[in-house]
């Protein structure tokens, strides 16, 4: 059965590789970004089976999440997987950053993986459960200093987590949080250091093959955290 997949939240990263991988299990692959030019490109040229649809969206805003889910089930139907993907960062210590940068990190972050859960969630438990999972960091697990509102917000969307595993694990919903610890190899050459071998780098796509696991997984053997790091000294 072709399942909804919501991924609130993508660039041309990690956020495609979930993509291609969902819809080339035959998901339809609803993509969320506040901006639409990639997102659009995205959904056209995912692999068969599967089908996307580009929702121009900030995740920061509760009504334009609200808006998007409705355009997604009116397109796809319920909701049956969420990846809360989204990400926003504060990159400065306390004293350097504002109010306003500290509740922007916050508000996609945490609010906004709040909003996006109780959208897709109010589907799941409708039908027969399904899968939500939260993008972590290593600032999920550790301050990594000088970006408070960065880590602070990852430290809230892991306890949403963890909380929400709780609750809904015995309706039949799988949450999970990754912790993706260690850089992402960019799509973009000219992001990736000169100096640095590749391999010290996390592969997207066997990042978005674990996500898929985890999608899944027999409710006897559901995660309720995955740590993901290169295998290499510096990390």
């Amino acid at each position: 059965m072709s399942r909804t997949a919501v991924i609130a939240g993508v660039g041309p990263d990690l956020g495609a590789s979930l993509a291609r991988r969902f819809a080339a299990e035959g998901c339809r692959v609803a993509l969320l970004a506040r901006s639409t030019e990639f997102i659009e490109d995205l959904a056209a040229d995912l692999p068969d089976p599967g089908e996307g649809l580009a929702v121009r969206t900030d995740i920061a805003d509760p009504d334009q999440v609200a808006a998007a889910f409705e355009t997604v089930r009116d397109e796809f139907g319920p909701v049956d997987v969420l990846v809360n993907h989204a990400s926003a960062g504060s990159w400065k210590g306390l004293m350097d950053a504002s109010l306003e940068e500290f509740e922007r990190a916050w508000a996609v972050n945490g609010r906004g993986a709040f909003c996006c859960s109780r959208e897709a969630v109010a589907d799941m438990l409708d039908t027969d459960g399904g899968t939500v999972i939260f993008t972590g960091a290593t600032s999920a697990v550790r301050g990594r200093g000088g970006a408070i509102g960065f880590s602070a917000a990852k430290f809230a969307a892991r306890g949403m987590a963890e909380d929400m595993a709780r609750e809904l694990g015995p309706e039949g919903i799988h949450v999970a949080h990754v912790v993706v610890d260690g850089q992402i190899l960019p799509a973009d050459e000219g992001a990736r250091s000169m100096d640095r071998d590749a391999e010290t780098y996390l592969d997207p796509d066997e990042i978005a093959e674990s996500y898929w696991h985890l999608v899944e997984q027999d409710r006897s053997a559901w995660t309720l955290e995955l740590d993901l790091r290169p295998h290499v000294e510096e990390f």
